[in-house]
């Protein structure tokens, strides 16, 4: 791929990640009735219209956590989990009012305590022992999908496993993290100037999946193909067996902070309002859809803009859009060391 083509997919990958975020905050846990859609919709078009000053759209922990998986990537001492760990403590301290969640909060405490002497101990303790199964590991997945968009999936699994466990050591947690990747990866390697073909693009991640799935034991895990379902379930919706209100969307997929509940959602947000090639159009229609389901928005609304921004680039994200949202400069200079970073190799 030309490397011209790999930076605009870099780009809109973590700026999707940030503009999804911010734009789905205000509307977070809200019932999105249809006067919420209006608004929402109205708030959109604002931003993406002439350009005005106001103060930046707050991102949340979804792209400050993202910010540090960028940091650990471009590290001259390379990824560890130790440095990952570090990144989020520091992260978390100097700014904790990022909408957090307590558990999380809890698990970075425990490891400024412990001068992070067990990278993964704090979060493999938490829930008697189970660990968290929550969005959080998939949520800020996109600097990984970037990083091995040339290596194969054997170490792209393993680096998302190794980055999970800071936080979430729950086999759906994982997973979920996992199925973020790989959706990513695959966008990452489309042509946006092709049509997306949905059916392919599910039957891939679905194979995937599985292979993934495989390692769990059924003897002693009820969740052991649980996101196998969860795209049969997506795969129902896009071929019109099921209608896709959104109450059967909400009620087959879920919106919530689980990641099983989330990932899957918010790769349907991107299948069903990416059908053609590259457009604006695709991109705004998959932030809007995404955010309109409400719940946990603005992760979902994260989650569906980088895997809509890999495929069709930064180009496709309106670009006042982007200058409303905190730090996005930066964000995209990150993503242009990331590239450097990996044809360097």
């Amino acid at each position: 791929m030309e490397k011209i083509l790999l930076r605009s997919k870099f780009r809109g990958s973590l700026l999707g990640t940030l503009v999804g975020d911010c734009c789905g905050a205000p509307f977070e846990g809200q019932l999105m009735d249809s006067g919420s859609k209006l608004v929402l919709r109205q708030n959109l078009d604002k931003l993406e219209g002439p350009f005005f000053k106001a103060p930046y759209k707050k991102y949340t922990d979804d792209t400050a956590l993202t910010k540090c998986v960028l940091s650990t990537l471009l590290s001259p001492n390379g990824f560890s989990q130790k440095l990952l760990a570090k990144n989020f403590v520091l992260e978390y301290f100097k700014d904790p009012r990022r909408g957090y969640g307590a558990a999380v909060g809890d698990v970075f405490d425990k490891l400024r305590k412990t001068k992070i002497a067990d990278p993964v101990g704090p979060a493999a303790a938490q829930f008697g022992g189970s660990g968290s199964f929550g969005n959080g590991a998939a949520m800020r997945v996109a600097p990984i999908a970037l990083y091995c968009v040339n290596r194969d999936n054997t170490h792209l699994l393993q680096m998302v496993r190794d980055a999970s466990l800071v936080t979430h050591s729950h086999t759906l947690g994982i997973n979920g993290a996992i199925l973020q990747a790989l959706a990513i990866t695959q966008s990452l390697k489309l042509n946006p100037e092709e049509q997306l073909n949905a059916k392919q693009f599910l039957a891939k991640l679905k194979t995937d999946i599985v292979e993934v799935e495989k390692e769990n034991d059924p003897d002693l895990d009820a969740n052991y193909n649980a996101y196998q379902k969860q795209l049969d379930a997506v795969e129902q919706l896009l071929d019109g067996k099921i209608e896709t209100s959104d109450e059967n969307v909400l009620n087959l997929l879920g919106h919530s902070v689980a990641a099983l509940h989330s990932v899957p959602t918010a790769i349907f947000c991107f299948l069903k309002c990416t059908d053609g090639t590259a457009s604006h159009r695709s991109f705004r229609d998959t932030l809007e859809y995404a955010i309109s389901l409400g719940g946990d928005a603005d992760t979902i609304a994260s989650m569906a803009c980088a895997i809509s921004g890999a495929f069709l680039g930064a180009e496709a994200i309106a670009e006042n859009l982007v200058k409303h949202c905190e730090d996005a400069e930066n964000i995209a200079s990150m993503a242009d060391q990331l590239l450097e970073a990996v044809v360097k190799g």
